[in-house]
């Protein structure tokens, strides 16, 4: 807190000062209400003489997203989606052991038992939203109380671990109140631009979707625990999307287009900008379609900035996620692996969720402290090829007893050990050309006729747990063979990267010196968290392609009414 004069203090309760004369923050109310009632229920909060609980949190979500979407010309969506949750986290025991949920247990519930809703008030009603803490906060004692007492029991008959973690990590508590933020959305002027420039698409009557979004995301996240910790964070993210999607004559379908994001709008490319993309896209789709699908293929082959940072948040960032490493049902496919290389010897992960951009570019994944309200901090997970620490959250595992800042969830999830903004790096990288002719060099030496450069990726998934493969998957748009005598490059279609995590990154070979972000959304257990990627492009000595699934259905039997002539009685149509 800080004086706005000499003479004259404001104070808001640790929240940012104000000038005398204005009207105070309403978000301070909220907060001293949660506190209110969170102090109500830590003081008094017991049933007979079972244990009162050691812990309690309180996380209030309000999301606020506005939106318009316009599909080949006209506005089709305009809204905006405005709510809060509220979440509650009461622990009984204490940080060694207490009644945080393991991974096998199943709580099985009466159909007439009553569960409180988590919708909290969007009126500013401090009375209201303590009735909804109330409420939330006398089921998850008993839930806690019941799950505590199952836990203690299974001690008695189950053989324990050789070495025991605790529940609960200790952190020291943190008072930070974000400045709050206002979106400004424009909706007529969002509605004109995605008119303008979805229409582009009827330039391709071959197309089933040609749809342009403008959206503002605005969340706000309220924290107070019986620790001490009072935080308000607030993030804006500003995205213009467009998708463009057709059928191949053999029945594939076959998509293009890009979401773009910024933390305020000016950051997003101006509408020539984006217009250029849109008709790229549709050239990119018109080359799809005639291009030819691709074979079955294990070899050399580069993957752009863009797809190597998706490949790296799937095949290596889910699987030195903390909570992981706990769960038995889980492959742990880097369980106890610290201090042992897992990676080629040139390459260092890290996972800084504190750094706001990169070369100019902000990045999705930035926090000041996560939903535990733990400070994010640069973590070193593997360097130069050796693993190095797990992402953590304060769920604490072997050899890391406390939060690295990367507690994270989504609404009223439990928040758990995700990914911030994952940065990978490669010692000694190469220029963009010299990397094509280290493929085309690899390629020879194995006698293949063919290398490939993948140049984006749509998305991937991942499975992480011991039920079946420990296997990924990745869906590429763009893909070229390389010609192993020519360096000629053409484009193919139909087929998924696919393959196991450890024998895939130990086939890295060599990284560029040019460097790129991947920006997006990542759905796991606690929900869809805001994450990015900063990768280079990476040379694999051997990549595993196969074919995707291809649909039979036919394209439309007529065109669109754009793009025919109308008919008139009498007359003929071209």
């Amino acid at each position: 807190m800080r004086p706005t004069s000499a003479l004259a203090l404001c104070l808001t309760l640790a929240l940012p000062t104000l000038a005398c004369g204005q009207a105070a923050d309403p978000r301070a109310g909220l907060l001293d209400a949660m506190k209110a009632e969170l102090d109500r229920n830590a003081k008094a909060l017991k049933v007979d003489d079972y244990d009162a609980p050691y812990f309690l949190s309180y996380r209030v979500t309000e999301r606020d997203q506005a939106g318009v979407e316009a599909r080949f010309g006209a506005v089709v969506s305009d809204g905006r989606d405005r709510d809060r949750v509220a979440a509650v986290d009461v622990r009984v025991g204490d940080y060694a052991f207490d009644s945080s949920p393991e991974p096998d247990d199943i709580i099985f519930m009466e159909p007439a038992t009553f569960r409180p809703p988590h919708e909290a008030p969007v009126d500013d009603d401090a009375a209201a939203l303590r009735t909804t803490l109330w409420l939330l906060t006398d089921a998850a004692y008993k839930e806690a109380l019941s799950t505590y007492l199952r836990k203690k029991a299974r001690k008695v008959t189950e053989v324990q671990k050789d070495e025991q973690v605790d529940s609960f990590s200790k952190e020291t508590p943190v008072t930070d109140v974000e400045p709050p933020l206002s979106p400004t959305v424009e909706r007529p002027k969002w509605a004109a631009l995605a008119r303008r420039l979805s229409a582009r698409f009827k330039a391709m009557p071959e197309l089933l979707e040609g749809a342009v979004r403008v959206s503002a995301d605005h969340e706000r996240v309220f924290l107070v625990t019986s620790e001490g910790t009072r935080l308000i964070r607030e993030i804006v993210i500003y995205s213009i999307a467009f998708d463009a999607v057709t059928r191949a004559p053999d029945g594939l379908l076959l998509d293009q287009g890009r979401t773009l994001y910024g933390r305020s709008f000016a950051e997003l490319p101006d509408e020539a900008a984006l217009a250029d993309m849109i008709d790229q896209s549709m050239a990119d789709l018109r080359a799809l379609r005639a291009a030819p699908v691709a074979d079955p293929f294990n070899g050399p082959a580069i993957l752009e900035p863009e797809a190597t940072g998706v490949f790296f948040h799937e095949t290596v960032g889910h699987r030195l996620e903390g909570e992981r490493q706990n769960d038995e049902n889980e492959g742990q496919t880097f369980k106890g692996q610290i201090g042992q290389a897992i990676l080629p010897d040139f390459i260092t992960v890290r996972d800084d969720p504190s750094r706001k951009t990169y070369d100019g570019v902000s990045l999705n994944g930035h926090y000041r402290h996560d939903d535990q309200g733990v400070p994010a901090e640069d973590t070193v997970l593997v360097e130069g090829g050796v693993l190095r620490s797990f992402l953590t959250s304060r769920t604490p595992i072997e050899g890391a007893p406390r939060s690295n800042g990367h507690g994270r969830a989504q609404g009223v999830r439990r928040p758990m050990a995700r990914m911030g903004n994952l940065i990978i790096e490669g010692e000694a990288p190469v220029s963009r050309a010299k990397l094509k002719a280290m493929l085309i060099e690899e390629v020879k030496a194995q006698g293949k006729p063919y290398g490939l450069i993948i140049r984006d990726i749509t998305g991937g998934s991942t499975n992480t747990s011991n039920y079946g493969y420990q296997a990924f998957k990745g869906t590429p748009r763009m893909v070229y063979r390389v010609d192993a005598e020519t360096g000629e490059e053409t484009l193919v279609r139909g087929v998924e990267m696919v393959g196991t995590p450890l024998t895939a990154v130990s086939k890295i070979m060599a990284t560029s010196t040019e460097v790129g972000v991947f920006n997006g959304y990542c759905g796991a257990e606690s929900g869809y968290v805001p994450v990015s990627a900063v990768a280079p492009a990476a040379l694999f000595r051997e990549i595993e392609l196969q074919r995707t699934q291809r649909e039979k259905e036919k394209p439309p039997v007529l065109p669109p009414p754009w793009a025919a002539k109308a008919s008139a009685p009498g007359s003929t149509t071209e």
